[in-house]
């Protein structure tokens, strides 16, 4: 075993001993806010439980940015590991090896990121952030990186039609959002992406991976000074740039159904409509409704009715997805095709009756129980709270998001819920995506 991986190793003891020892930080963690000179946000959390680093820096980067190429934004995160500074992908992993550092990336309809976790000794964490650093500001984009990366990219595309869950779910965001960037797959089409050029990367690139579009998360076992110098060299690398402008207000559309043909023995069905934003003055009692409709797994109310009852569905389930702009709101269900149009009655119904008459008492009360008892497990490691202060950056939350959060749930009435669902979930809006055999094909 090398160094940096047996140090790394021997943490995973600490952590568990500081986990059983000293559940401090994660119960209750102190958010600390500033900005950089050329404007990068920073939110920073002291553990000094473990000797461990978490640096997780977002953009407004996400595919809701990516204009007439769907695809660009997720490529060009993608990309961003691929070679950095004097490094081609192969030297740059080799390096990133050396530090036994973990870097990974992604992209969403919102946001792109890039995070490290790294040991706090100088030894390893100096390496591995300025690799971080490469890759956040001095990426190579060659063109056989490029290449590859869009293979890939085309291999990914091709097994998702072959999925009728992943059908589901991209014909949903298009027919929620059929005027909206949300409407557009992250990963993009076969064909956008294969006429995405180096030129489109690194423009997109030059774009949104500034200072000023950034959010830096920073959770570790070092004091305020020492984050303020990470920060500051991982934001002084960037240009200082612009923030992106705002994303487009999401129309309210119309009940619709759309059936997408699939030789499958399940029908998968999507029902919703756009739900709500990250912020939301509704967040509480949709998050707490909804859990007690259908996302509190076996015991929710649409598995209770669906599955427990009548036997419909190999799974039913509800969710909202918050975002910048009003994210949708899921019903979802897996059916034989067979079954399917009874399922979707008692689906339809269920939903109509939580509308109009909100949750009976003692679902509520469940549902409120698990959210405020299952919350710890949320926050309780330090690159879960990473991801959790890097999203109230984000979004621009309170900084005591974490410690009012159980309170906030708690405070949740039947009144509350009934309300916020009877103005934002309208049954007669609803937009339903169905993909499996049509009845023409049948079961004979």
């Amino acid at each position: 075993m090398s160094a940096p991986l047996g140090r790394i190793a021997q943490c995973v003891g600490v952590l568990v001993a500081g986990a059983l020892l000293s559940g401090q930080v994660s119960a209750n963690p102190r958010i600390e806010h500033w900005q950089t000179d050329n404007g990068a946000r920073v939110y920073f959390v002291a553990a000094p439980e473990i000797p461990m680093l978490d640096v997780r820096v977002v953009f407004a980067g996400g595919s809701a940015r990516d204009g007439d190429k769907p695809g660009l934004g997720r490529l060009t995160n993608e990309l961003l590991t691929e070679g950095a500074g004097e490094r081609d992908a192969d030297a740059f992993n080799t390096a990133l090896g050396a530090t036994g550092a973990r870097l990974s990336n992604g992209a969403l309809r919102d946001m792109a990121y890039v995070e490290l976790r790294t040991l706090v000794d100088p030894e390893y964490a100096g390496p591995a952030l300025g690799l971080l650093q490469d890759a956040l500001a001095a990426p190579r984009f060659d063109d056989a990186a490029l290449e590859r990366v869009k293979a890939r990219t085309l291999i990914a595309l091709k097994h998702k039609q072959q999925s009728p869950d992943a059908i589901a779910e991209e014909t949903f965001y298009a027919n929620l959002y059929p005027d909206h960037p949300y409407g557009t797959p992250p990963e993009g089409t076969p064909q956008s992406v294969a006429a995405i050029s180096r030129k489109d990367v690194a423009t997109f690139h030059e774009r949104y991976y500034v200072a000023a579009n950034a959010v830096i998360a920073i959770v570790g076992a070092i004091d305020r000074p020492h984050a303020e110098r990470i920060a500051a060299e991982l934001a002084g690398a960037l240009p200082k740039g612009t923030a992106a402008p705002p994303l487009p207000e999401v129309a309210a559309g119309s009940a619709h159904e759309e059936r997408v043909e699939f030789p499958s023995i399940q029908s998968h069905v999507r029902v919703g409509l756009p739900g709500m934003t990250r912020g939301d003055p509704d967040y509480f009692p949709l998050l707490v409704g909804n859990h007690a409709l259908g996302g509190n797994s076996l015991v929710s109310i649409l598995f209770r009715e669906i599955r427990g009852k009548r036997g419909l569905s190999y799974s039913a389930y509800s969710y909202f997805v918050p975002m910048d702009q009003a994210g949708p709101f899921v019903a979802a269900l897996q059916t034989d095709r067979s079954q399917e149009d009874e399922a979707m009655r008692v689906l339809r119904a269920t939903i109509d009756d939580f509308v109009k008459n909100g949750p009976p008492p003692a679902d509520l009360e469940a549902a409120k129980q698990n959210l405020i008892g299952g919350f710890p497990l949320r926050i309780d490691s330090n690159d879960k709270i990473t991801d959790y202060i890097a999203m109230i950056g984000f979004y621009g939350l309170p900084l005591d998001y974490l410690e009012t959060f159980a309170g906030k749930v708690a405070a949740v009435t039947p009144e509350a819920v009934q309300d916020a669902f009877a103005r934002r979930v309208a049954p007669d809006r609803l937009v339903t995506v169905i993909v499996g055999r049509s009845e023409a094909d049948g079961d004979g």
